[in-house]
């Protein structure tokens, strides 16, 4: 599906971000598989019906395929709720989703066979798969918004470097050429944009110390050991107005830095680890066309929905 997004008619477009569902047709000890992919799938159609949104983004692991039998179905079965309910859907790479058993480029073969699928492969000459980006375009049939979608890998492939990946230097260059073509397209000024990938950036624990922050910090911040420079180019670019990640299930805060707000999906998938307490649920954004900034709020799995989270003070 080659999808052309406009906002609606009342000026907005809504996202619903699913991140981390870890659906698996396998097997790990003291889970039921089929069960919590019934929860998990349960999850998504309620946050569907409810929220009626323009576009879902997976933030990454939506499968597990280390305990896939059959990787390619699994993911699948994970996004059929997108494809039942007729709403398109993007998708970026985390690092359990090519594990074992299928490769980025195979399940990005996966991805674009479905109907209402609108990710796509991204420039082959430059590391990872899935990076591209989206427009949404205003009553007038211009560019109102940006949406970049990046690879964040899996992990370090520099033998002394232990860890996750980072984003390399080629991605952000890719990022800063698609960026000034954009603005160029816009007259010269930055147009509203978002940013999704799936592992945090480094610089998810800084505003996590440097400011204040609203949300949960329930786990440490797996981020890369490298910086590469992606949040230093968005501060100079001057188009990237939010971060959305995952890869941490227990994290759900939301800070700013610089301009930027940094924000944590919440964690829908119920087959893999959580927090007794902390239900699993996603995270929605709406945009407001011609206007810079957005809203950001959690619908949680009982359909409660979450527009105020605790305020946390920087101990630093």
């Amino acid at each position: 599906m080659k999808s052309v997004f406009t906002f609606r008619e009342n000026n907005t477009f809504t996202i619903a971000q699913f991140t981390d569902v870890h659906w698996s047709d396998g097997g790990e000890p003291g889970l039921d598989n089929e069960r919590e992919n019934a929860r998990s799938r349960k999850l998504m159609q309620m946050v569907l019906r409810e929220e009626q949104p323009d576009l879902v983004v997976f933030t990454g692991d939506v499968i597990t395929a280390g305990r896939c039998h059959d990787p390619a179905k699994s993911f699948h079965d994970a996004v059929s709720v997108a494809e039942e309910h007729q709403v398109p859907w993007a998708v970026v790479f985390g690092n359990h989703d090519t594990e074992a058993q299928i490769t980025r480029q195979e399940l990005m073969e996966v991805v674009t066979e479905h109907r209402y699928a609108v990710a796509d492969p991204g420039p082959a000459e430059i590391s990872g798969v899935g990076n591209y980006v989206l427009p949404i375009q205003d009553a007038d049939g211009q560019t109102g918004a940006v949406l970049y979608f990046f690879d964040s890998g899996n992990m370090s492939c520099v033998p002394h470097v232990k860890g996750y990946d980072w984003i390399r230097r080629d991605q952000v260059d890719w990022y800063e050429r698609e960026s000034l073509r954009m603005t160029a397209q816009n007259g010269g000024s930055p147009l509203p944009g978002l940013a999704f990938l799936h592992i945090p950036l480094p610089e998810y624990r800084e505003v996590w110390e440097r400011e204040v922050c609203f949300g949960h910090k329930l786990e440490e911040v797996c981020c890369p050991p490298v910086n590469s420079g992606l949040f230093s180019a968005m501060v100079e670019r001057g188009d990237v107005m939010g971060t959305f990640v995952g890869h941490d299930h227990i994290n759900d805060y939301t800070g700013w830095l610089h301009g930027i707000r940094l924000c944590y999906g919440r964690a829908t998938g119920y087959n893999t680890y959580g927090r007794e307490g902390f239900p699993r649920g996603a995270r929605m954004i709406r945009l407001h066309a011609g206007k810079r900034g957005f809203d950001t709020w959690l619908r949680l799995d009982d359909g409660s929905v979450v527009t105020e989270q605790q305020e946390h003070q920087p101990t630093g």
